[in-house]
């Protein structure tokens, strides 16, 4: 579980120096009246992003600072979600809020030892700790999460209408994005398609082929040597040949005809001689084909100038597709197949718009149904939960108090068409208003109270802070408080500043917060309490000299916890 493990406050306020160690469960935090009990809460508001100024500085000092340690479970998502937007990385599962305070009154904040904002440890800390006595860090004052708090508490009711909401918004805002897109600029697709309709038409004309450029670089280099080939196949056929006409001459058929006339000859005398008959004969037959492959290739040789021009003129045509579409006339076909999905897309445009209008209209019927099943939903939820609300309010000393949850129509987004906001009146004759509204720092605490021990399974925010929650009270109510910041603190880590022994005694944990005069001046100082020193402070909160049989109730309400 997510929970604040230290806090550590250096010269602020009255604090000269303080370092507190905190595990899950129950924390109390006492002291007499005026030791200074709520400037811890304001110290852990300055770690958490609240707005301080160079007059929290301790008097005397240049600076103050705090460091609040947190030990962080992975599963949190709402925190996660918070640290990835800040870009903040946990090692060890630790996260270190630190802030200090100049006289200057600037603020400089690292969290995990890297430099950040005031805005960025703000929005860490609204997911880490619910501080109920001060509107600050309340997140359930926060309207905007009321309805996600509602949604939790109904439950499966709700969660099939929403996610089909969401689908629905998503599928209306898609549609709604393309066609704001297709009428965007209409004089644009206009000069897009024209421009797309000239370069379909230059590669459709000139109809290039992937292989056609090496074929015409092959031909074009048979064209331009014609001379040299024909020479050269022609002087193959006189070797081969002979000449023939004036200055005839033997080629080498004639020589190796020769040849096998005289090995045949003697070979009829001498049988050895047969092997080398052989290979003359094979000899004479690959010459004589050699002989009539070269007279067929000078034959075939062609003298064209005009068809070497066709050639030039076409690799120009092919240079030119490539300097403006591709590299290659590979990538000069493809950059047409994509061109033409486009040209039809554009050329279909109008006609598309038509389609979505339809469909927009129709996207936007289907979401505000799904909205209203969702509304219907969460009506049906609203009741029973102001109703266990009340139940617990009543149990807190709040019986004439009344509670609501007002759904109220808005614009169909992901989330549904309801603005949700829980509306309360502590007093008889008072109207009913938004949570906000309360005056009260011990009213608010109450209905926070209230509000969690419904919601402890629900909500995320993983420490909670008390301050002012027993104002007014005493008595059954108290006791009654204690049990209920006892059972919360199950499911969450709780921090409790009372008056109050009956809630005291309940704590895992137990702060005294003290003010005294040291060196001619005020310092407060805080010290974790323990056996017999945390009998004697509820003894003493339970009033009247301390005797034996008061600390022997501090004792018996200790042992009872």
């Amino acid at each position: 579980m997510t929970m604040l493990t230290e806090l550590a406050v250096k010269d602020f306020a009255l604090v000269e120096s303080v370092r507190l160690h905190f595990g899950s469960g129950l924390a109390i935090l006492t002291g007499e009246t005026g030791a200074g009990k709520s400037i811890l809460l304001d110290a852990l508001g300055m770690a958490l992003g609240d707005r301080v100024g160079a007059e929290a500085i301790r008097h005397g000092a240049d600076k103050a600072r705090v460091e609040a340690v947190f030990s962080v479970d992975g599963g949190d998502l709402r925190l996660k979600d918070a640290l990835e937007a800040a870009g903040i990385e946990t090692e060890d599962d630790l996260l270190i809020l630190a802030r200090e305070v100049s006289s200057a009154g600037k603020s400089s904040v690292r969290i995990n030892g890297r430099t950040a904002t005031v805005s960025t440890l703000r929005a860490i800390g609204e997911s880490l700790v619910d501080i109920h006595g001060q509107h600050e860090h309340q997140s359930l004052l926060a309207v905007e999460r009321h309805v996600e708090i509602l949604d939790a508490w109904c439950g499966a009711e709700v969660d099939k209408p929403k996610a089909e909401v969401a689908t629905l918004y998503q599928k209306a805002s898609d549609v709604a994005k393309e066609l704001e897109t297709l009428r965007a600029d209409a004089r644009e697709r206009v000069r897009t398609l024209d421009l797309l309709s000239y370069q379909c038409e230059e590669i459709d004309n000139a109809s290039p082929r992937v292989e056609e450029e090496e074929e015409l670089l092959n031909e074009r280099m048979r064209l331009s040597s014609a001379e040299r080939l024909f020479a050269a196949a022609g002087g193959a056929v006189i070797a081969l040949r002979g000449a023939e006409g004036r200055g005839a001459s033997t080629g080498a058929v004639d020589l190796l005809g020769q040849a096998v006339r005289e090995i045949e000859s003697a070979a009829s005398f001498d049988e050895t001689l047969q092997p080398l008959l052989e290979t003359l004969q094979g000899a004479l037959y690959a010459v004589d084909d050699a002989a009539r492959d070269a007279r067929a290739y000078r034959d075939s040789v062609e003298f064209n100038p005009q068809r070497l021009e066709e050639i030039e003129s076409r690799l120009d045509t092919l240079k030119t597709l490539k300097r403006k579409y591709g590299e290659t006339l590979e990538e000069v076909l493809r950059y047409r197949a994509e061109i033409g999905e486009r040209l039809e897309t554009l050329t279909n445009a109008e006609e598309r718009i038509a389609e979505l209008v339809v469909a927009e209209a129709k996207s936007r019927g289907d979401l505000e149904k799904a909205c209203v099943r969702l509304t219907k939903a969460r009506q049906k939820g609203a009741k029973p939960f102001a109703e266990a609300i009340l139940r617990e309010l009543k149990d807190l000393a709040m019986a004439a108090t009344r509670f609501s949850v007002s759904i109220e129509p808005k614009v169909p987004g992901r989330g549904g068409a309801d603005t949700v906001e829980f509306l309360i009146s502590p007093n008889p004759g008072v109207p009913l208003k938004p949570l906000v509204k309360i005056a009260s720092g011990g009213e608010i605490s109450r209905v926070m109270l209230a509000m969690k021990s419904v919601l402890s399974r629900i909500l995320s925010v993983p420490t909670l802070v008390f301050d002012e929650v027993d104002a007014g009270i005493g008595g059954r109510t108290g006791t009654v408080l204690g049990e209920k910041l006892a059972n919360l603190s199950h499911t969450a880590q709780v921090l409790c500043i009372t008056h109050l022994p009956q809630i005291a005694a309940r704590g895992a944990r137990h702060f005294q917060i003290e003010k005294r005069a040291e060196s001619g001046k005020t310092v407060v100082s805080v010290r974790e309490l323990d056996g017999e020193t945390r009998v004697r402070e509820i003894a003493r909160m339970l009033g009247g000299e301390e005797t034996e049989t008061v600390l022997t109730h501090a004792r018996e309400m200790l042992a009872g916890k």
